[in-house]
Order: C-alpha cells, then structure tokens, then sequence
C-alpha cells in the first residue's frame, strides 16, 4: 500500500495527499474548460463580425458575448489619431463622457509596452474613475491591450469589471487574443470599406460614361454591361431569353458570322466594326481583349457609340458643299444666260409691239411663244438661283404651294421625258409657314428624284406621280403636309427604317449616295417637323413632310 502511494505520487508528480490531488486536477479540468469555452466564444465572434459592420457594432457584439468567457462590465476601444488616444467606441455607450484619454493616464503604460496589462481603474483617477449617473458602481479591475496593425500599436483595448483584482495572466492573454482578432477585424473592415468605395466609384463611372459597353465572356455570355443603350436595342436585350451577346444585342441564335470575338480569341488583338440596325441606327463597334493574370484571354470588352448623327451632319456637310458648287455654276450660268435671254425677250416685244396693227396672227403668235417661253427660263434660273443659295436665307413666312410649284417648274421636264405623269392636288386655303424656303424645295427636290427613279422599273402600267398640299389637325396643333406619292416599286418593310440611314441607297452607285433622304429629314427636324413614309412593296410609296404652322401666320 505505501509502494502503491509513492508510485501515485511519483507518477503525478503531486506531493500531497490523495484528496490534493483530486482536487488539483479538477481545477486543471476546469480550466481547461474554462480556456476552450474563451476559445469557442472567440471563434464564434470571429464569425459573428461582419466586414460591412461599424466599430461601434464590433464592440456592441464583443460586449454581449464576453460576460461568457471573463467579467466584462466594460468594454471600449481607443485610437491613435494625430498623437492623441481617442475613444472612438464602448459598451455599454453611456458608460463615460470621456472623450481622450490623458498623457498622464497609466493607460498609456499598455501603448508603450506593447502588451496587455492589467491595472485598478482607482488609482489613475485621470481616466475612467468617472462613471456617469446611470452607473454608479465605479470598476475596481481594467485590463488593456494594444491594437497591432503590421507590427506598430494603433489603439487599445479596454475592458473593465467592477470586481477587485478580475484579470489574471489567463485572462490577459485572452484579452490579447481579443484585441489582435478586433484589430484584424477592423483592418478588414477599413479594406472592405476601400474596396467598396473603389468598386462605387468605379461603377459610377462605368455607368456614367454614354455609348453602351458590355463585358463577354469567351463563351459569348454578358457579364456586364452600364445600361446605356440605344433605344432600338433596349427592348430585344431586355425581352431575350439568353444572356449570350448574338440572343441579346442582334436576337440571334447562333454566333453572328465572321464574329469579331471569335477573329480575338485567333489574334488576340482588338477588332472594330460598323453595324447598320435594322432600327437604322448606324453604330461603332469597337471590341477589345481582356487578359487574366496568365496573360489568357478572359473576356471582350465591346463599346459601342452611335455615329447615326454624325453621319447625318456629315452628309448635310457634303451636301451644302454641292450647293455651293451648284451655286457657283449657278451664278455663272445665270449670268452667261440672262444677258442674251433679256436681248431675246426685249427684241421679241419689240417686234410684238410693231406688229399689233398688222393683220399677220402666224408671227404675232410666234413671238408671243419667243417672249412667254424666254420669261420662263428666266424664271428657272431665278429658282435655280434660289435654291442653290439656300444657306443664305432665313425663315420666313412662305406659301408651300408656291414653293413646290417652283420646283415641279424646274423639274417637271425630267419627269415628263420619263413618260410619268404628274397630278397636282394644292390646297389653295393652305396658311404659310415659317421655314427656309430653298430647304423645302430640297426636300420636295429628293422626293419627286426617288419617285422618278421607282418608276424607271415599271412596266406594263402608267407611271404617276401626285404632288399634294393638305392641312391636318393633330389636337390643338396644325400641320402643313407637303406629300409625293407614286405607284413605283415600293419599299420592303424590312427597309423602310434604313432609308434615312446616311450613305445608305438601294439604287446603283451611278444613280445616288444614299444622302438625299438622311438630308431631308434633317431639314424637317430643323423646321421642327418630320418625314412620313407609307410604302407597299410593288404598289408604290408615298413621302410626306410634315410641318407646324406657326398661328401667327394666319393674321
């Protein structure tokens, strides 16, 4: 029995009595209780801290889940900031008024000595020795540990407890463990915040910035794109069913052909293209390689920008540079032709005016054809002249019937010699509008030339072109209505929105650019009008410009 003892002694390594022993190791149990319960409580705030939460938040969790693991009846935390040691949060929040901590206070000893250490809160009356009303009981026991942040103390933390003597090595070494998962916290919670902010900011420009952009992934899935796009696409990308690029932008099935993500993937190198919709937006497509770390192609960035306008200021300048050439040969035509045509019509009256006596009608009438038809070539070179310099004339009141009569003057001739009939229908009660009187010949101009050129085709039928003046109602609002219909091929509807794309023609090379109607129809939005079309394919189309008329006109 006495070798049984001394071998029990020895193996413990306890030298006392059977009871000390039991007793001894039930502390160890329970401490080892104790540390694993602080273990399990400081996991379970590690993930209870949110990176999106506030300090505040930090220390309001803390301070509910502490009480578990040691006496906590208070808990803050203070920061560095320009010198000084600022509590920045504490729980409970009314605990003290303090705002800094003083140079003078003990507390300082855990910043410089970096490490936890505990202190009684009574002896640095600088500090925390006043509580507010609400709590009375002063803390007898406050433990402090610094906040490290790459290896220089940032802060402390503070935690306190009305009872005497609370903090031991244990529970400091636990208070330091606390400290450096709430310094990790927070430096993941300043960094998501940075990120957050990047990322705000960065989407803030990415939506922002006008001409639609969109990030493909090499399996022509849209990943991103700053919802800036044009109207004619807005509907099909929202309606389709897939999120691959040909379903969303062109409400395809299959990969467009000659795809310039697939023509990337080959070179690696950025492609551009030009897109015509079947809106009749004309657009630039630019499509740019994104590569991952690997230097692998990851994904396709693709801007577009809309060039419909451009186009069209482009080809209103194309145009107004051919009126000026029109206009110069013009004014040189006209002055080559108005000298002899005047000696013309004035020797012609002359000699109708010496004739009046006599009895001879044949030659009377024959100079009364020289003098009507000499005046009607002045007058379309006066029109000519007119209409090349349309630049140079303002808005003014004008009668839509005179201005079209003007043109079918100079143009009838080409029509008829087509063998086209023209039908005029004015509305003689028509008011006048304010306009550019040379733009709306233009206009009329570029709808009688498509009428013409739709009927060169047809055969087996007669060939008609109507010109008609009319007045329309719309609500409170008046509109004069210039139109010219035809019974010429017609348009597909297909093609109807293309038309007033710039540079865009069904006819030859030699017969037009495809700038007359896009020109027209800046004309009409300029006079704060617009172009209407009806078209049947084989039956004909009519072209109407629609203009407002200005009330004050009519007095």
């Amino acid at each position: 029995m006495k070798n049984r003892g001394k071998l029990l002694e020895q193996l413990t390594g306890v030298d006392s009595s059977k009871l000390n022993y039991y007793v001894e190791l039930k502390k160890r149990n329970q401490d080892v209780l104790k540390q694993n319960s602080r273990l399990e409580i400081l996991q379970q705030l590690t993930r209870d801290i949110n990176i999106d939460m506030s300090i505040g938040d930090i220390i309001e969790r803390a301070f509910r889940k502490l009480p578990e693991a040691l006496p906590c009846d208070f808990l803050a935390l203070a920061k560095l900031t320009e010198g000084k040691l600022k509590l920045i949060a504490m729980a409970p929040r009314d605990f003290s008024d303090q705002g800094y901590i003083p140079k003078q206070s003990i507390l300082w000893n855990a910043f410089r000595d970096k490490g936890a250490t505990s202190y009684n809160p009574m002896l640095d009356p600088l500090c925390l020795a006043q509580v507010t009303r609400k709590h009375t009981e002063p803390l007898r026991s406050l433990a402090a540990a610094p906040l490290f942040e790459r290896s220089s103390v940032t802060g402390l933390l503070l935690l306190g407890s009305t009872i005497d003597a609370a903090y031991a090595r244990a529970e400091l070494n636990f208070v330091q463990h606390l400290a450096d998962q709430l310094a990790i916290s927070m430096q993941n919670a300043r960094l998501y915040k940075q990120v957050s902010r990047a990322k705000k900011e960065w989407e803030a420009t990415f939506r922002a910035v006008t001409d639609p952009i969109f990030l493909i992934d090499t399996d022509y899935n849209v990943l991103l794109h700053n919802g800036q796009l044009p109207p004619g696409m807005s509907n099909a990308f929202n309606q389709a069913i897939s999120n691959k690029c040909f379903a969303k932008l062109r409400g395809g099935t299959e990969p467009c052909q000659n795809c310039p993500i697939q023509e990337i993937k080959e070179t690696g190198k950025p492609v551009f293209q030009q897109w015509n919709t079947p809106e009749g937006e004309f657009l630039e497509l630019s499509y740019y390689p994104v590569f991952n770390e690997e230097k692998q192609l990851a994904a396709v960035t693709i801007i577009m920008k809309d060039v419909t306008k451009k186009l069209k200021m482009e080809a209103q300048l194309v145009q107004s540079a051919k009126m000026v050439a029109l206009g110069v040969m013009a004014a040189g035509v006209a002055h080559e032709l108005n000298s002899p045509m005047t000696v013309i019509i004035g020797t012609a009256q002359m000699l109708a005016r010496d004739l009046q006596g006599e009895e001879d009608s044949e030659r009377g009438e024959a100079l009364s054809d020289i003098i009507n038809c000499g005046l009607r070539c002045k007058r379309i070179i006066q029109n000519l002249l007119t209409f090349s310099r349309q630049d140079q004339a303002p808005f003014s009141p004008i009668d839509l019937n005179a201005e079209a009569e003007r043109v079918l003057d100079m143009i009838q001739y080409q029509i008829n010699r087509s063998q086209i009939a023209i039908f005029e229908h004015f509305d003689r009660d028509l008011p006048k509008i304010n306009a550019n009187g040379p733009q709306i010949q233009q206009v009329l101009t570029n709808f009688l030339i498509n009428a013409r050129d739709a009927l060169t085709e047809v055969d087996g039928k007669e060939k008609v072109i109507e010109v008609s003046t009319s007045l329309r109602v719309d609500g409170k609002q008046r509109l004069a209505v210039l139109s010219v219909s035809d019974n010429g091929i017609g348009i597909a509807p297909e093609n109807v929105s293309k038309i007033f794309t710039p540079f865009y023609t069904s006819k030859e090379a030699s017969k037009g650019t495809g700038l007359g109607l896009s020109v027209s129809l800046g004309i009409a939005e300029s006079h704060h009008g617009n172009i209407e079309v009806e078209s049947t394919l084989g039956q004909g189309s009519c072209f109407s410009l629609v203009l407002p008329v200005d009330e004050s006109n009519d007095q």
